[in-house]
């Protein structure tokens, strides 16, 4: 049963979706799911790359083990686009908020069991199988999280500043990156090695849930989407949101999907593949190389909100393009940084990609892909296009990056092909992404098939 909204008494009330508080609330409840969705999968990522090979598949030689790991880990991604196809249409159909509590549930949930789920040498195969099951409940709980929470901030925000308040959201990525990153580093250095290789590891998964109480409790306290609940009294919700989404807009959700690969394909090259790399390549120790990814995460929570409100000033394709031609750019000498061994270049490089590069692309990401779509099949349009363009470049490219380090001895030459190509795909898809500039202004049902009144019982 859908969660009943608070309906406020005035437009004045502190509930009302044109209150300042209002719009804060939706902003911090919409980042904290970022917030635990980046949490659940950078956990996953960074303990998949330091101890899982050696939980989950034991029998498998370092290298095998650690892609055996990683292929986990694209699970997760594989299932996302499901996910957003099923919590787009309930998220177009009966509204935003109710869908971004049950993704949060999933999201968290998952972690929190990961946790608990005993090794190989305890269960045997039934371990990584339980591994990979929880990984699909995760992906289509992940899939449905995204859109909805960018939606909601956007569609309670000033449309002249839609690029900042989406940019808001955005923040949960790094900290979401920064708090596991930051757990693991602390039990790394207060634990011994064996001890966290053992035990001490389950520790951040089982924290998760303090993360996912205050963000359901956040969830039940905020009102539905304004534009959604007037699409709704227009009665202009859609039978299928994503036939309409298919059949109508097929170019832009084509041009969208390759647009968003580079953004979330080298944000993983930084993270997932760079740490593989360095730890195992070049020997360094854990603890240095994950005080530098806290540097740069620490550095993307402070420059996303600025390349948010410049993609409102000059325009969010442009801040994009940018973002995917710097990174393009830096590919060669990140890899140079990095393979100095110097934590202070490993660090400059990493906050160069991450806090420059990455931070631009997914500051203006927000508004220019939200606006590409009208409101009555823009959870789908969103979701489903996002979330397609994240399997094929962040789910991929830990496979891909690890599999061309591999077949280059472990020099990081192909891996350069491979950054460079993805960035130049986006910002030439990027370029035929004018519609998301600025608000839809026409009817819903001006890219419409058909409209059909509201149901609440039924999906």
């Amino acid at each position: 049963m859908p969660v009943p909204d608070k309906t406020p008494d005035s437009p004045d009330s502190p509930d009302s979706p044109d209150s300042p508080a209002s719009l804060r609330k939706v902003v911090t409840a919409s980042a904290l799911g970022t917030t635990v969705e980046y949490y659940d999968f950078t956990l996953y990522a960074t303990t998949a790359a330091l101890v899982f090979d050696d939980v989950f598949f034991p029998d498998a030689s370092p290298l095998i083990g650690t892609l055996a790991a990683f292929a986990t880990y694209f699970v997760g991604y594989a299932a996302r686009p499901l996910g957003g196809i099923f919590f787009g249409h309930f998220g177009d159909r009966l509204g935003r908020k109710n869908v971004l509590i049950i993704t949060m549930l999933m999201m968290g949930l998952g972690t929190f069991a990961i946790g608990l789920l005993p090794s190989y040498d305890s269960i045997g195969i039934a371990s990584p199988l339980l591994l990979v099951l929880i990984r699909l409940i995760q992906g289509l709980g992940m899939g449905g999280e995204y859109g909805g929470g960018v939606l909601m901030t956007l569609e309670y925000s000033p449309a002249h500043r839609q690029g900042f308040f989406t940019s808001l959201v955005h923040i949960g990525t790094p900290a979401g990156v920064l708090i596991p990153v930051g757990l693991v580093s602390v039990l790394d250095a207060t634990l011994s090695t064996g001890t966290y290789d053992s035990w001490a590891w389950r520790l951040p998964f089982l924290a998760s849930i303090l993360l996912v109480g205050v963000g359901i409790w956040m969830r039940l306290n905020i009102t539905e989407s304004p534009e959604f609940v007037k699409m709704r009294a227009d009665r202009e919700v859609q039978s299928l949101p994503v036939r309409q989404v298919f059949t109508r807009q097929p170019g832009t959700v084509f041009f969208s999907v390759l647009a968003k690969i580079a953004e979330s394909g080298l944000f993983n090259i930084y993270y997932v593949v760079a740490i593989t790399y360095v730890t195992t390549e070049l020997d360094l120790p854990k603890g240095p190389v994950l005080l530098a990814v806290l540097v740069a995460c620490a550095v993307e929570c402070c420059t996303l909100p600025y390349f948010g409100a410049l993609s409102d000033r000059i325009g969010r394709r442009k801040v994009y393009i940018a973002g995917a031609v710097f990174q393009a750019l830096l590919a060669v000498p990140f890899f140079l940084l990095i393979e100095t061994g110097h934590f202070w270049a490993y660090t400059l490089g990493m906050t160069l990609g991450l806090g420059v590069g990455h931070a631009a692309m997914y500051g203006a990401q927000g508004a220019l892909f939200s606006n590409l779509y009208p409101v009555n099949v823009r959870y789908t349009g969103l979701s489903v296009t996002q979330q397609i363009g994240a399997t094929l470049g962040g789910g991929l490219s830990p496979l891909i990056g690890t599999g061309l380090l591999s077949a280059a001895g472990g020099h990081w030459s192909w891996l350069i092909v491979y950054c460079v190509g993805v960035a130049v795909v986006s910002a030439l898809a990027a370029t035929r992404l004018g519609r998301g500039e600025a608000p839809s202004t026409g009817a819903p049902h001006t890219l419409a098939e058909t409209v059909v009144p509201e149901r609440t019982s039924a999906p």
